[in-house]
């Protein structure tokens, strides 16, 4: 039962990605933009990763800003999918930077790892839906799980954020 709740919650987060992608594209998706701290969604997000990985997971945290101008959940989905990521496609220990700093305009929220990589060929292809899979089986020996929406999913976030 545990199992087919697990694998019902993941179907369920995997559908609601494909309807806010298509929102998205559909320039239907209302974002409520405030002014969010980063700090407490980061620290939620770190503790829930480094209580169900089965690698050791190191987070550095350097935060320049306080706030940032965002919408509250998409940037806590943003932010988790790209530790997700960093966790899965990183060795055996796995170190995870999350640093922000001002520009002009933004507040820049970037996460670093120490994973795999991604050539810079398949950057472009990666960010398309269900392009991922088969661009990863060319950048890594293992090959990659997935039809590539989580990735699509924050590049659209963060495009709807900049427009």
């Amino acid at each position: 039962m545990s199992i087919a709740k697990r694998e019902t919650e993941h179907l369920f987060t995997l559908i609601n990605k494909i309807v806010t992608i298509s929102k998205l594209e559909n320039y239907k998706l209302e974002m409520n933009r405030t002014e969010v701290e980063p700090t407490p969604i980061i620290e939620k997000l770190t503790e829930k990763f480094k209580s169900n990985v089965q690698k050791p997971v190191n987070f550095i945290i350097s935060l320049q800003t306080k706030t940032a101008y965002a919408d509250n959940d998409y940037l806590g989905k943003v932010i988790s999918n790209l530790i997700d990521n960093a966790i899965k496609y990183s060795k055996e220990s796995v170190e995870i930077n999350i640093t922000s700093e001002e520009s002009e305009c933004y507040t820049i929220l970037k996460v670093r790892d120490n994973g795999l990589g991604i050539s810079e060929a398949d950057q472009k292809v990666i960010l398309q839906k269900y392009e991922r899979a088969t661009a990863a089986k060319r950048s890594c020996k293992n090959g990659a799980s997935g039809f590539g929406l989580c990735l699509n999913f924050v590049d659209q976030v963060i495009k709807a954020h900049e427009g």
